[in-house]
Parts: C-alpha cells; structure tokens; sequence
C-alpha cells in the first residue's frame, strides 16, 4: 500500500504497527491481578510503551483484562494478547500522555545502572498510623525502628544502627533489603510490591 492510498483511508482503516513501541528489557518484580481478582507476583521481561511481556505463574485468558503493579512504574492496566513459554504479552491500555511518561520510566530505567543513577521514588508514597515496628537484620534478632514512609516497593526507616547495603531485612513480616542509605536511617526495597488493596494509612507490614 503506497503512502498516498494510506493517507486516503478512515484512521480505523489503517494498519497497525504493532511493533512501532522500541522495547526495553527490564527485569522489574510486580504483581498482577486478573478479572477474577485473583493477585499473582509477576516479573517483567521487556517491555515498551505499547506492550509489556511478564514472567507469571497463571497466565490468563487471552484478550482478559489484567491490572500490573511494576516496581518503579506502579499500575499499568492491558489486555493479554498472547501466551509465552514462561508466562503472558499483553497490549497496555494508555493515554498518549501516560505513554510518554512509560517512555521516560523506560528511558531512565535502562540508564540508570549505566550512569550510576539513585534509586527511583515515583510510588506514591504514604506515612501509616502504626509507625513503630520490628526489624530483624539477617539472622539478628528484631531491633524497634521507626517507619518515615512507606510505597507499594519499599519503605524508608529511622534508626541508628546502618546495615550494609544489600543486607537482608524483614520489616515486621515483610522481607527486603538494604538498598540505600540517608542521614538518620535507610530505604528498604521489598522482595515483592505490596497489594494495592491494602495500601493505605491503616497498612501493617
């Protein structure tokens, strides 16, 4: 089809590059959750502005629509398009807008090792009622600690005493590590996002 003939037709009629999206690859731990409500932990394998391919233990129906929690990315919502040997590709439902913005999470996500880049802070982040809570570093006994503020990825924490970082640490009953330091405590990233359905001021690690 020339480009003069593709001009002429309606914009439905058009076809579609399916491909028009670069992909990255992108290792970020998530959750997924299906139209049953059901939440499964997922791992993305590449993704783009336009499609994201997860590592999942259930693997959906195919044109079912599923909401995705991504590290460093938060909520992405698709359609599942195909399966994969490990899991499932899905189209993401956005607004040119927010597909900007995935283009530049994207961008800055296959730079930031490269350029030695800090840790991302784009979750929302909330301070919960019940600040005070036990942390047990590796294979230490719980310490009190104080939580400052706390996202679907990980929590900021108060106390005196600076694990290395990469240490192992569970906050109450959630695991993470050490992943960055700063005056008067550290970041923790947990080893999986927390479910959404319970993100709230009332939240209990």
């Amino acid at each position: 089809m020339s480009a003069q003939t593709a001009a002429l037709l309606p914009r439905a009629s058009r076809p579609v590059d399916r491909r028009r999206h670069q992909r990255v690859a992108v290792a970020l731990l998530g959750r997924y959750m299906l139209t049953s409500r059901q939440e499964f932990p997922c791992q993305s394998v590449d993704m783009s502005p336009g499609g994201l391919r997860l590592v999942a233990p259930v693997k959906g129906l195919i044109g079912e629509r599923i909401v995705v929690y991504l590290e460093h990315v938060g909520r992405i919502e698709g359609q599942v398009v195909r399966h994969t040997d490990l899991g499932l590709a899905l189209t993401v439902a956005a607004t040119a807008r927010k597909r900007d913005k995935l283009a530049s999470q994207l961008t800055w996500l296959a730079n930031r090792h490269a350029l030695g880049l800090p840790e991302d802070r784009r979750h929302e982040r909330i301070v919960p009622r019940q600040t005070v809570v036990s942390l047990a570093i590796g294979d230490a006994g719980p310490l009190a600690a104080r939580l400052i503020d706390v996202s679907l990825s990980g929590a900021a924490l108060s106390l005196i005493e600076q694990p290395a970082i990469g240490t192992p640490v569970v906050i109450g009953k959630t695991p993470g590590r050490v992943v960055r330091y700063f005056e008067g405590g550290v970041a923790v990233e947990f080893m999986l996002p927390l479910s959404p359905d319970r993100f709230d001021e009332n939240i209990v690690l």
